[in-house]
C-alpha cells in the first residue's frame, strides 16, 4: 500500500477511535483500496466504519469534525466514509441505513448526511447497498474481523435492481456532446463494465479488470478498449459512445438473472 495512504488510514483509525471507543468494532477499506486498485493522484479513498450500536447525534457530529479534511489531510481525491451499525452490516439491506456519511477531500465537494432520510433521492440512494456488497466480498479489515463476517452480500434480486438503479442515474446525468470525447466518460464505460461482470460472473473487479474481461472474453465493444486505453493516457470515449454502452448493459441487467445465480440456487 501507498505509504502516504497507509499512514491516513492509521491516522483515521486512530481518530474514530477516539471519538467512538469501544462502539468502534471494525474498519473497513472499500473500493479502489480494497479492490487491489487504488493510484495515487486519482483514487478516491473508500472506507466503511462499523459501530456496535446506533450512534449519537454529538458522536456522528464529532466524527465528522475529527474526520473531515481540514482536520486530517486526505492524500487521494478524497474521503468517501460511511458509518453503519453492525447489525445494519450483517443484513444484507439494500437500503442505506448507514449512521453518517462523509465525503471531504482536496478536490472533493464536502457532503456531511446524519441520517439516510436527509439523503436526496435525486443523489442515488443505490450506493450504499452496492458498496457494502464490494465489502462482503473485498473489504480490507483496517480494525475489527474479517470483512465477510461482518457485511452481508445483496440478495440476488436486490443486486440486480441496484445495479439497474446505478446505471439508470448515470445514463439521466449531463452529458458532453454525442460527438466529443470527453473526460470522465471512461470513467462511466468501465463502472458499467464492473456492474455487467458482477452480474454476470457474480465477482466484483476493479474497473479497469473489469473492461479487460469483458475485452478477453470477446465483448465486441470498442468502447471498452477506448476506456482502458484512456486510463493510459488515450482520447475517452464520446458521449454516444459511453451512453449506448451503458443502455446496453443496464438491459441486459434489468433483462434476465445470469447463470451465476441459477446455478447457486440449484
Amino acid at each position: 500500500m501507498d505509504s502516504d495512504l497507509q499512514r491516513y488510514l492509521d491516522d483515521l483509525i486512530a481518530a474514530a477511535r477516539d471519538v467512538l471507543g469501544a462502539d468502534l468494532v471494525g474498519a473497513y477499506a472499500a473500493g479502489s483500496v480494497g479492490l487491489g486498485a487504488y493510484q495515487a493522484g486519482r483514487s478516491d479513498v473508500d472506507v466503511a466504519l462499523v459501530s456496535a450500536g446506533p450512534l449519537s447525534d454529538a458522536a456522528k457530529r464529532a466524527l465528522v469534525a475529527r474526520l473531515r479534511h481540514e482536520a486530517l489531510p486526505c492524500p487521494a481525491r478524497g474521503l468517501e466514509l460511511v458509518a453503519y451499525q453492525r447489525e445494519v452490516a450483517a443484513a444484507g439491506t439494500p437500503e442505506p441505513a448507514f449512521e453518517v456519511e462523509l465525503n471531504t477531500g482536496p478536490r472533493m465537494p464536502f457532503r456531511c448526511t446524519l441520517d439516510p432520510a436527509d439523503r436526496p433521492a435525486a443523489d442515488g440512494r443505490f450506493w450504499y447497498g452496492l458498496d457494502r456488497s464490494i465489502l462482503h466480498q473485498s473489504g480490507l479489515p483496517l480494525l475489527g474481523p474479517p470483512a465477510a463476517e461482518v457485511f452481508a452480500d445483496l440478495a440476488p434480486a436486490d443486486l440486480r435492481r441496484l445495479l439497474t438503479e446505478a446505471l439508470s442515474w448515470w445514463l439521466a446525468l449531463p452529458t458532453p456532446p454525442d460527438d466529443q470525447p470527453a473526460p470522465g466518460t471512461e470513467d462511466a464505460v468501465l463502472g458499467a463494465c464492473r456492474s455487467l461482470v458482477r452480474h454476470r460472473d457474480g465477482v466484483w473487479l476493479a474497473k479497469v479488470a473489469a473492461g479487460q474481461r469483458l475485452i478477453d472474453a470477446g465483448d465486441p465493444a470498442e468502447v471498452i478498449r477506448r476506456a482502458v486505453a484512456a486510463r493510459h493516457g488515450g482520447p475517452p470515449p464520446t458521449g454516444a459512445q459511453a451512453r449506448a454502452f451503458q443502455q446496453r448493459v443496464r438491459d441486459e441487467i434489468a433483462a434476465e438473472v445470469p447463470a451465476f445465480f441459477t446455478a447457486r440456487s440449484r
